[in-house]
């Protein structure tokens, strides 16, 4: 699931920072950013937005204030707030605010990345369980974001995925050329069938369709040798029985 959304504070070092995160997580894509609460709310009304990173002290219009026109709006309380704050916990307390999260400042990716993920959860669950799952059968590919475009991936195509620091390749069968998107094997390994994928390497994971070989120690895909790892032969033996 991609998530539309949109970066709210009045400071633009936190802006730039916010900003920055939403580009790096996969599953969000920023439709913009606003140094205003003011500016955001006309943006509403033209934008798509599911989900907001919103500062609460702003002058003309503070976060709280904001979050109070959307509850009134049917078309914008379909929004939900990540509120990003200074406040400290007990200042947050007091507020009677339905947010699905607060980030107090300073806060890094991985704080982030957490509440990013509370969203994401949320509107998962709001899917119906019947549609969701004809979605899957029928919609069989990855989105991720590579070269600043969101790009779709056929689960059918991918050969292998590669983990290289900050960043993963996905290799198709066949191509010379990968994608490369930054984010992490994890979270695209979250993402898969367990049924089509099997990650055999901390840096590896491949379709199972498109092993032509199998080694002692080893998977080949094409003219491609992936290594299997320590953490990962209990897998790997699985997969060999299925072949004896």
């Amino acid at each position: 699931m991609i998530l539309n959304c949109i970066a709210v504070d009045d400071e633009p070092l936190a802006l730039g920072l916010i900003t920055s995160f939403i580009e790096k997580t996969p599953f969000l894509n920023l439709l913009g950013s606003y140094g205003s609460a003011v500016e955001a709310l006309a943006a509403l009304d033209k934008l798509p937005v599911q989900l907001i990173f919103l500062d609460i002290y702003m002058p003309e219009l503070t976060g709280m204030e904001f979050s109070k026109l959307l509850t009134s709006s049917p078309k914008k309380n379909k929004c939900r707030i990540i509120f990003t704050t200074a406040f400290n916990q007990f200042a947050i307390e007091g507020y009677q605010v339905d947010a699905l999260y607060y980030l107090l400042k300073p806060f890094n990716y991985s704080e982030f990345l957490q509440a990013a993920n509370k969203g994401k959860s949320y509107f998962e669950s709001q899917e119906d369980p019947t549609s969701n799952q004809e979605k899957n059968d029928k919609e069989r590919y990855l989105v991720v974001k590579s070269d600043y475009k969101l790009v779709r991936i056929d689960l059918d195509e991918i050969a292998y995925i590669e983990s290289i620091k900050d960043y993963v390749k996905i290799h198709l069968y066949g191509k010379e050329q990968a994608t490369i998107s930054l984010t992490t094997l994890k979270s695209i390994e979250e993402r898969l069938p367990e049924i089509d994928f099997l990650r055999i390497h901390r840096s590896f994971i491949v379709a199972i369709n498109k092993i032509d070989a199998l080694g002692r120690n080893s998977v080949h895909i094409g003219q491609v040798e992936i290594p299997v790892g320590d953490l990962y032969k209990e897998s790997f033996k699985k997969l060999l029985d299925q072949w004896n």
